[in-house]
């Protein structure tokens, strides 16, 4: 096994533990932290496949998610230091049976489909960001720019309304 696989493993494992700790915990300030070191773990799988670029976007992603997530959490949830016990996952019989279920159902298609030919050998990494660049710069650029606004609207907002109760 080369480096690169141990690093990918290592991510992986790490990712899927902590996602199992996000149901695991009754907190919800734990729970947040469970799924930010997740995510930020997937950022390390992307980084040790050699895509910087998703790596790097997944990293920042998570980070500013957590950060407005933690603001409605403070703005709304009942008791946001997670000191209180709560229970963080609802018909867990149901649930656990959808997940396994849709976990064989995406192993056997992994598994057992044909897949074909061994695609050609992709264009190197550095063409691939350009065109990925170019990509996101234009036809994509409108509804990147979209949602950044929309997202900060939403902080100012609950900002605003978590000030205006507490007068």
């Amino acid at each position: 096994m080369t480096g690169q696989t141990v690093a990918v493993a290592v991510t992986g494992g790490i990712a899927v533990w902590f996602g199992v700790a996000v149901f695991r915990t009754s907190s919800m300030v734990r729970s947040a932290l469970s799924l930010l070191a997740s995510m930020a773990a997937i950022g390390g799988v992307f980084l040790a496949m050699e895509a910087e670029f998703l790596g790097v976007l997944q990293l920042m992603m998570m980070a500013t998610e957590m950060a407005i997530m933690s603001v409605f959490m403070v703005m709304y949830m009942m008791d946001p230091g997670g000191l209180g016990q709560m229970e963080m996952s609802h018909q867990k019989r149901s649930s656990l049976a959808a997940g396994s279920l849709a976990g064989l159902a995406a192993l056997g298609i992994a598994l057992l489909v044909d897949w074909g030919p061994i695609a050609p050998v992709a264009a190197p990494p550095g063409e691939q960001t350009r065109a990925l660049g170019i990509e996101t710069m234009t036809r994509s650029l409108l509804v990147f720019e979209m949602a950044a606004v929309t997202i900060l609207v939403a902080m100012i907002a609950a900002i605003t309304v978590a000030i205006a109760r507490r007068r």
